[in-house]
């Protein structure tokens, strides 16, 4: 008697799939991979999601709903608001630690950019930051980490741009965790909005 294939879940599977997805890149990554990753077979994927495409696109739409979650869990894990956000910057830091991990996303980035279907999904994800970091930054300010003058859409916009910029400089230079530069980037912005002591 052949054992029973094994569930999993939509969430499982699309953490397999970013696993190996840090470790090659979109000419490479085939559902079979996916699939053994996940301790599925690759046809039990093709019966869920048709092709890797299909896959990737439905992945894509969660991402932004993801990210809202993710930005809601580190300002309920995380006494200081500013602290959250440098959580934040952590975690998107960590693309670049596999070894070609960043290599790789950027090479994902520009399939999501040219690909219609894709890019929806991506521009959602960057609202669902740029929300997130907003709320840290009102968070900080209602704390008193901030100062009340600071404008908190602008300053939010700042904060996106500076710690994306800051990880593709990070990728040049090479000096240290590519978390700390972007942490240094971000806190070189927050310093004429902090409040002292």
């Amino acid at each position: 008697m052949t054992p029973r294939p094994r569930k999993v879940t939509d969430d499982e599977v699309f953490a397999a799939a970013i696993r190996v997805m840090e470790r090659v890149g979109p000419s490479q990554l085939t559902l079979t991979d996916i699939a053994a990753e996940a301790g599925v077979t690759a046809g039990a994927l093709v019966q869920r999601f048709g092709s890797k495409r299909d896959l990737l696109v439905t992945m894509s739409a969660g991402l932004a709903e993801w990210t809202e979650r993710m930005f809601e869990e580190l300002r309920a894990a995380h006494r200081s608001p500013l602290a959250a956000l440098r959580a934040y910057v952590l975690h998107f830091a960590s693309m670049s630690e596999s070894p070609g991990g960043l290599a790789h996303h950027l090479a994902y980035l520009q399939s999501d950019l040219s690909d219609p279907g894709m890019f929806a999904h991506v521009a959602a994800q960057m609202r669902a930051t740029r929300a997130g970091i907003r709320a840290m930054l009102a968070d900080a300010v209602a704390g008193g980490e901030l100062k009340r003058t600071a404008d908190i859409d602008t300053l939010a916009r700042a904060v996106q741009v500076t710690a994306t910029g800051a990880l593709f400089t990070w990728a040049f230079y090479r000096e240290g965790r590519a978390g700390r530069w972007i942490w240094a980037e971000v806190e070189f912005v927050l310093r004429p909005y902090r409040r002292a002591g």
